[in-house]
């Protein structure tokens, strides 16, 4: 059984594993930069380790730090959270040839989802319906036959890559040769890697993702879906569960699918089948080996803590539940608060003056700060998540209503009078909206 984990990570993803670390009985070790030295979870850990300056590669991402932390403090285990090192390969790999535990899937696994391309091919093999694409990486000679194969709109994607770069639209022939140069380009200079491939374009999906865990030996449960369409240049900013797009049909047959899928694979851990969804069908864009942002809604309509089933299933105790024992309830929302202006979405670090976070049945704040804390300048604007869960959509609405009007962060710019016209806004009440909505709606189009 482990007996100390290593929280390999900073801000409130660090302080919710820790907490679950203390429910279970398990000691914690904080690492942290220069910067975070004031961190709640660093203050709050059982150990701290101060693994280097501000900048993440010093930091966050210097493996070889991490791995001399546990080795002083006797952590026989790692969660890297989310970011950072959770999809490193080579940083699971290295743990483990240190005899120390990574709480996640397995180097072989990540890698395998890793590669865009590879994980497409996986897919299909294990009966997960895709997106309409090429077959493999597509070069500036090979690209007019495979586009026009697929018919256009297309979209070219970096195989390595996330957050929208690597990423372009082609709507016509004219525009494909400088979609593929350009996206080439962007994958470079963001991932180390210029190889693309290409996908049918949809014009209006949802972004729908299903919640996974497997044990490793064979295994798994799916955990239904969550709803993260609202999206500002492919990051998402807020996030439902369930979709109001789909019916209990739908949902228990996708989970299945996915379930499924991880069985097939012998997938150990937490992990994300992604899907665009449009006119009733679901085509896999890729797989998050990891604890997703947005899992806290997941935890609350089916009343399962994912961290805990990560750290048992690392520790070999396997899942605590069955499908058949899974009971989904009510729904939950997500907002993303972000330390940022919410008209330019520019970054906005500094001192923390006053901060009040709302309570009351059904609410949950996952954040790190505190009236006091200053929130550096050197990683993610996401300063905490507001969770909001009710009976019904319409009651988890009005919730969330309520408890944006009570949220106080003051000292800086956050996101939160965003989310003040989105719960008010009658698409969004409706549950009307797609992957494109949010940016016609700040650009004025909605």
């Amino acid at each position: 059984m482990i007996s100390k984990i290593l929280i390999a990570n900073r801000g409130e993803i660090a302080l919710r594993v820790l907490r679950a670390c203390k429910e279970l009985g398990i000691a914690t070790v904080a690492v942290h930069s220069t910067a975070d030295a004031d961190a709640m979870h660093v203050r709050l850990a059982d150990e701290s380790v101060c693994i280097g300056p501000p900048p993440s590669r010093d930091s966050y991402l210097n493996i070889h730090q991490i791995v001399a932390a546990c080795e002083i403090t006797g952590a026989d285990a790692v969660h890297p959270g989310y970011g950072f090192l959770s999809e490193n390969a080579r940083f699971a790999d290295i743990l483990d040839a240190h005899g120390i535990t990574f709480i996640g899937p397995t180097a072989e696994h990540i890698r395998l989802m890793g590669d865009k391309i590879t994980a497409k091919k996986t897919a299909v093999e294990l009966g997960i319906p895709v997106v309409p694409g090429s077959a493999g990486e597509v070069l500036p000679e090979n690209a007019l036959e495979i586009a026009r194969e697929i018919g256009f709109p297309v979209l070219i994607k970096a195989t390595a890559g996330g957050g929208g770069r690597g990423m372009k639209v082609a709507k016509t022939e004219a525009e494909l040769e400088e979609a593929v140069t350009t996206a080439r380009s962007e994958a470079l200079a963001a991932f180390g890697n210029d190889a693309v491939y290409m996908e049918k374009y949809l014009g209006k999906p949802r972004h729908i993702e299903v919640q996974v865990v497997g044990d490793g030996e064979g295994n798994a449960i799916h955990l239904g879906e969550r709803d993260c369409s609202l999206q500002r240049r492919h990051q998402k900013v807020w996030e439902e569960a369930n979709s109001p797009a789909l019916n209990v049909e739908q949902r228990m047959k996708i989970g299945q699918i996915c379930a499924d899928a991880m069985k097939k694979m012998k997938y150990r851990g937490a992990g994300t089948v992604e899907f665009l969804y449009e006119n009733g069908e679901f085509y896999f864009i890729e797989m998050n080996t990891r604890l997703q942002v947005e899992h806290p809604i997941t935890e609350a309509i089916t009343g399962i803590d994912l961290v805990h089933e990560q750290i048992r299933v690392a520790s070999g105790a396997g899942l605590s539940v069955t499908q058949e024992e899974i009971v989904f309830s009510g729904h939950a929302i997500e907002c993303r608060i972000n330390a940022e202006d919410p008209r330019t979405f520019v970054p906005s670090p500094g001192m923390i003056t006053h901060f009040h976070a709302p309570g009351g049945l059904g609410v949950r704040v996952d954040s790190g700060v505190y009236a006091g804390y200053k929130i550096p300048p050197y990683y993610d604007s996401l300063i905490g998540k507001l969770i909001v869960h009710g009976r019904t959509r319409v009651e988890c609405m009005m919730r969330l209503r309520r408890v944006l009007d009570e949220f106080v962060v003051d000292g800086i710019k956050t996101t939160l009078p965003l989310f003040q016209d989105l719960v008010s806004n009658q698409d969004i009440a409706n549950g009307d909206y797609d992957i494109h909505w949010l940016e016609n709606y700040l650009a004025g189009d909605k």
